[in-house]
């Protein structure tokens, strides 16, 4: 068994809460794999950093509900407990590609629950209520009679005479109360524009997950969470392998890990091992050159707007990888990664600074937000995608480009309906370059690594690469 943790709506305090359980479950030596719904990165880091396992994205849109189920069954048979984090309110979700849900439904936390059999515990934010609580829970619970609702975690409750009026509210519904958090002034974490602060940016973690321990452990009802959150299981199957790579083709990808860029999928890290990879983390802030015998770079999204004054001052390393691309080096850019090639990055105060400059276009931070899953069809092979191929993306950003490409990688219309978004993304003339600002999720596209993995192996071979190893 496992849990999933749910909210009846956003800010709920789903993050509070999940975060509050690993936390006391590391606490008291435990072993816990965690997973969140749906596309973010961020609240994968504090997963992860509290568990010290991996936090494994469940999105069936940018992979499938086969994958989902695969995936959560791959991971659970090492750990003694595991926890799902939800999305959004419990019902919230997009429309069903295929129809055969109701509207809105596809991949919200609801679906995620029905598809892993898994019991959910639904989080109510009970600052503005009391007995109407009991309508609230009420009706999560009826709503879809195949989710099966294990009890509720009251959070934000003011004082014992609140708390009375909303344990006697629930009473008649037979529902168990599995938590009470009082109002946690002392316990935040700070966010900006795309979410909360990550964790490579925040001081004293340790201490706030000892807070959050501490909290869970006063909290919960700890009775009825344990038989909730074992894992007692038996799996559906294991992800399917890759095709084998022979020995001689592996590789080596600089994958660029630091403060401005920490936006991975752990299943597309994985699957570039599987393919023959060896993954090297360098940082771009940090380093004057790049890993030895680097056949390949995969730059992530992140925050590069933040940190553009540390990157555009590495100007050497900059340099190396304008050199290293021009050259025909394989080369994956996400998102923050995407800006990182551009020719200049314009932060929030409207200071431009120079980026690496592969690309004839300025990253511009703004105020607008685009955001959304998108369906993609490729124009142009890269090294990833061949020609005329359809991808499921993710789309999460407050920047735009002074200046699109002419000949697009990607021409992308909205998920769950056929509405035109216009077209983006910027190869390179050699194929070997992919720069989007589109986050994929290979975990069920395993030809998408396994293309990247070729591409580096063919540059390992080439006068190219050497030419750049004589230059070290």
């Amino acid at each position: 068994m496992a849990v999933v943790i749910a909210g009846e709506r956003s800010g709920a305090g789903k993050t509070t809460i999940a975060l509050s359980l690993l936390a006391y479950l590391q606490r008291q030596g435990s072993s816990v794999q965690s997973f969140k719904v749906g596309p973010d990165y961020i609240d994968p880091m504090f997963h992860e950093y509290v568990t010290g396992r991996p936090c494994r994205n469940l999105d069936p849109v940018l992979t499938s509900p086969d994958y989902v189920c695969r995936c959560f069954d791959r991971h659970v048979p090492a750990v003694e407990f595991a926890l799902v984090e939800g999305v959004m309110g419990l019902f919230d979700g997009v429309n069903a590609p295929d129809g055969d849900r109701p509207e809105g439904d596809f991949a919200s936390t609801a679906h995620i629950a029905r598809l892993l059999d898994l019991p959910v515990v639904l989080t109510v934010d009970c600052a503005r209520l009391s007995g109407s609580v009991a309508a609230i829970a009420h009706g999560y619970c009826h709503f879809d009679p195949r989710v099966k609702i294990a009890g509720v975690i009251l959070n934000r409750v003011a004082s014992d005479r609140h708390c009375e009026l909303l344990e006697n509210a629930l009473e008649p519904l037979g529902l168990p109360i599995l938590g009470i958090l009082r109002r946690q002034d002392a316990i935040a974490i700070p966010d900006r524009h795309l979410g909360l602060v990550p964790t490579a940016e925040l001081p004293d973690l340790d201490a706030l997950f000892d807070r959050l321990a501490h909290l869970a452990a006063r909290s919960f009802n700890w009775d009825l969470l344990f038989p909730l959150l074992q894992v007692a299981r038996t799996p559906r199957g294991d992800c399917p392998a890759l095709a084998e790579i022979a020995e001689s083709a592996r590789v080596t990808i600089a994958v660029a890990r630091d403060r401005a860029f920490s936006f991975y999928y752990p299943d597309n890290l994985d699957r570039l091992r599987d393919a023959g990879a060896e993954l090297v983390s360098w940082s771009p802030l940090a380093d004057d050159r790049l890993p030895e015998g680097t056949n390949g770079l995969y730059f992530g999204g992140g925050f590069p707007e933040i940190f553009a004054e540390s990157l555009a001052a590495n100007d050497r390393l900059r340099d190396l990888v304008r050199g290293a691309i021009a050259a025909g080096m394989p080369t994956y850019a996400e998102c923050g990664g995407l800006m990182y090639l551009c020719e200049h990055l314009v932060d929030f105060d409207g200071q431009s600074w120079p980026m690496v400059g592969i690309l004839p276009t300025t990253a511009q931070m703004g105020s607008r937000l685009t955001l959304g899953y998108r369906k993609a069809i490729a124009l142009q092979p890269t090294p990833i995608l061949a020609k005329g191929e359809t991808v499921c993306a993710h789309e999460f950003h407050r920047s735009h480009l002074t200046r699109e490409p002419h000949s697009p990688i990607f021409q992308k219309s909205r998920y769950d309906r056929p509405q035109p978004l216009g077209d983006e993304g910027w190869h390179g003339t050699s194929q070997t370059l992919h720069a989007s600002y589109l986050h994929l999720h290979w975990g069920d596209r395993s030809e998408i690594p396994a293309r990247f993995v070729s591409h580096c192996a063919d540059f390992a071979r080439s006068e190219a690469f050497a030419a750049l190893q004589r230059l070290r």
